[in-house]
């Protein structure tokens, strides 16, 4: 054996892993900045926010098994955006607090709805007000802020003439074309009172009065409050109201002006869109998943266009897949990968669109070449709407105003799926890092301590043998500590108090690893061999059984870190890691210097070896009788 070749090894290892600690791509700042992990919430201080869910539509507050799945979706959402050791855990029977290391954490998307729709653009109107004064053929329809232009592979749709755009089957629209009155149609026709509704009803708690629990109440509450003859008069029109034409109408129409975004969400679709007194910004702000139903039209915003949408038909849960990339002009774009049936609604979606079938969509909706635009719409705000430029059988795209932080937060959102439940959030805090220093203190001390009393001991018990072990734990430490630092910047592993307690515990681990090999050591020399020939045979003996005290310790790391969630899974992570370093110590270090410690005279000394029990029985005369109970002590 070459104890010299296991050594370079390992010294090959160190240097890599303090190259990457010090030079890796997160590495910023001084040197003692770059040796820093990254620290946990009960070690740094952080970040936490309360999410309290609202009531269902029929006043009841969410099922455990919604507000479960919720947790779940929120913790996955977190962990997408880099951040380890987030803790999200339910509160009661309505709340879910979610805490994130580090000061000042943005975690205003995590509790989204999500809820992806693709809509057919039936009708588009003015929506910033104005049309309450001037006549409507005065005014245009606002341009798209966004695209949603479809991958260029497996599409069999050529480039559109005359855009702008590159070669992609769709692409913005410059804007409706005609006056903004749109022709009555059966599709525009408003619904009664007594209609479906396009929105859910919205929590109690959003409003500052107390609103009642059907939506027939409600209904009746707003029109009491807008008066019988402004409701008349809304209920009345189909299509949006000419003002030119009949200025009474503006008077009457006047008080839907003062209604907040939560009694605008329950209204019926056609009056959303019909009344002009109605505005973007009373739709732009009304509760989360207010548009849910897919069975029902809806209406939504986009740069100051207010659009009537067909029924949705395709949903977030027809897309596979989505992921944050950068386009061919270097801009952030969330690419859609559907799945087999998602395909299957997406392209009939796009087809019907691009012939435009049953003229469904009239002159203010079309783009400028003619054909349907389909929007992408993000709970109750529109991503983009662009036209379909031909029936798309791929993958697609969303492109927008994206830089890489918002094209990950949309492709988490869309990726991890839509929460069941609606939130609210509440008031969001920093948590202070004092507590945090003195446990960070208190961790680092018992660390201290566990070492300490473990290398006293070995000194005491096997004196030569016991540099071994504190060269060994040194080495170990430094391994331990170089994977923490390149780990939270390159996975975002985070630090806690309840990580440092697994470091703690693995101390005990190859304390065991070092006993099973010196004692089996013991036993082979007590049996006749020589301390150099003792050394590679004791290996031998004592290897499987290292090996298995490990593995056992590192199964049951892998399966605490499965089952559990929050502190627990830094404990088994940490536990887990310590131990697979450990015994990288065992094999590149500890065998081949005590192959070399075989090898000099102090390790055939009993007072220096400590092997002070085995050496004099291998050291009697040969003639000498052996006393057996000594033998056996």
């Amino acid at each position: 054996m070459r104890p010299g070749r296991q050594l370079a090894v390992l010294g090959f290892i160190f240097v890599v892993l303090y190259l990457l600690v010090f030079f890796s791509g997160g590495a910023s700042g001084g040197w003692k900045d770059r040796l820093e992990p990254r620290l946990g919430l009960d070690l740094i201080g952080g970040t936490r926010l309360t999410l309290e869910a609202t009531n269902t539509v029929d006043g009841k507050p969410p099922t455990s098994a919604n507000l479960e799945e919720a947790r779940q979706i929120i913790e996955n959402r977190v962990n997408a955006y880099g951040v380890a050791e987030a803790e999200v855990v339910t509160e009661g029977n309505r709340n879910i607090v979610i805490s994130l290391p580090g000061q000042n954490r943005d975690l205003t998307n995590v509790g989204e709805a999500a809820e992806l729709r693709f809509r057919k653009v039936l009708k588009a109107t003015d929506g910033s007000g104005a049309a309450a004064a001037p006549a409507p053929s005065a005014s245009a329809t606002p341009a798209p802020s966004g695209s949603a232009t479809p991958a260029p592979s497996g599409s069999v749709t050529p480039a559109p003439s005359g855009s702008a755009a590159p070669k992609a089957t769709a692409s913005p629209s410059a804007g409706g074309q005609g006056g903004m009155a749109p022709t009555p149609s059966a599709s525009a026709a408003a619904p009664t009172p007594s209609a479906s509704p396009s929105a859910a009803a919205p929590s109690p708690s959003a409003s500052a009065e107390p609103v009642p629990q059907s939506i027939e109440q409600q209904r009746k509450a707003i029109e009491q409050k807008v008066g019988a003859a402004a409701w008349a008069a809304a209920s009345g029109l189909q299509a949006p109201a000419d003002l030119t034409a009949d200025p009474s109408l503006a008077d009457k129409l006047k008080p839907f002006g003062t209604l907040s975004p939560q009694e605008i969400a329950v209204l019926p679709v056609g009056m959303q869109f019909n009344v002009p007194t109605i505005t973007c910004q009373q739709l732009d702000n009304r509760p989360a998943a207010s548009i849910k139903d897919e069975n029902q039209q809806a209406v939504a915003c986009e740069s100051g266009a207010k659009y009537l949408l067909d029924k949705a038909k395709v949903l977030g849960t027809d897309v596979d897949d989505a992921n944050a990339v950068l386009d061919q002009t270097s801009s952030w774009v969330v690419s859609l990968n559907f799945t087999g049936k998602g395909q299957e609604k997406w392209t009939a979606l796009t087809r019907e669109a691009f012939n435009n079938e049953g003229q469904a969509c009239d002159q203010t909706a079309l783009g400028q070449d003619g054909k349907c635009r389909v929007a992408v719409v993000l709970d109750n705000e529109i991503v983009s709407s662009p036209e379909i430029q031909g029936v798309l059988t791929g993958d697609s795209q969303i492109t927008g105003s994206f830089d890489n932080k918002s094209a990950n937060a949309l492709a988490s959102q869309l990726r991890y799926g839509a929460l069941p439940v609606t939130f609210e959030p509440q008031e969001q805090q920093n948590v202070t890092a004092t507590l945090g220093d003195s446990h960070l203190k208190a961790g680092l001390l018992a660390a201290g301590i566990g070492m300490l009393l473990v290398i006293i001991y070995s000194f005491f018990y096997y004196r030569l043998l016991g540099s071994v072990i504190f060269l060994s734990l040194v080495l170990s430490a430094l391994l331990v500590f170089g994977a923490l630092v390149v780990l939270g910047r390159s996975i975002g592993f985070t630090l806690t108090l309840a990580g440092i307690a697994g470091m703690i515990v693995s101390l005990g681990v190859a304390a065991d690893s070092f006993v099973i090999y010196f004692e089996r050591l013991k036993d082979e020399i007590r049996e006749g061999r020589s301390p150099r020939s003792a050394v590679p045979r004791a290996w031998v003996r004592a290897r499987r059984t290292i090996i298995s005290a490990n593995a056992i310790t590192l199964m049951s790391a892998v399966v605490l870190y499965i089952v559990s969630v929050g502190a627990v899974k830094g404990f088994a992570f940490a536990l887990g890691l310590a131990t697979v370093l450990d015994l990288v110590v065992v094999f590149l270090f500890r065998h081949p210097i005590m192959t070399m410690f075989a090898r000099t005279r102090a390790f055939l000394s009993p007072r220096v070896s400590g092997l002070g029990r085995a050496l004099p029985a291998r050291s009697a005369e040969p003639g000498a009788a052996r006393n057996p109970r000594v033998k056996e002590a």
